[in-house]
């Protein structure tokens, strides 16, 4: 599971570096959150949790973290768009959007902690 991850984690490099560079030609610097959070969340955060899986492949291939994986990756992409999307035309879908994606993200790290503690032993590296 680890190397899902971390494939993930360069796409999200890839758009974030998209993102930035279009926020600079276009002289808009109102998504600068939303490019942190590609950057941050995106690529940073899905890159560590990519070679925390790759050191512990058990815990990235349990039950815990095969269900994370799905949470993360189905509200990571729903959270980005509606912060994109809300600055354009700021109404309650995009706000529900911009709670729905996060909530899956909190609850997918809640998950993360979980595996950690329960799955994750000194004894257990690749």
């Amino acid at each position: 599971m680890g190397a899902k991850w971390i494939k993930l984690s360069v796409l999200y490099l890839i758009v974030g570096i998209a993102f930035g560079l279009f926020m600079h030609y276009a002289f808009d610097l109102r998504w600068g959150a939303t490019h942190a959070h590609i950057n941050v969340v995106g690529w940073l955060t899905t890159g560590l949790i990519g070679i925390i899986y790759s050191v512990y492949p058990r815990a990235g291939n349990s039950g815990l973290g095969v269900f994370q994986f799905w949470t993360y990756n189905i509200g990571l992409p729903v959270l980005l768009f509606g912060m994109g999307y809300i600055q354009i035309d700021p109404g309650l879908l995009m706000e529900i959007t911009v709670s729905g994606g996060g909530i899956l993200v909190a609850i997918s790290v809640l998950v993360f902690l979980v595996n950690v503690f329960t799955n994750i032993h000194e004894t257990d590296r690749a």
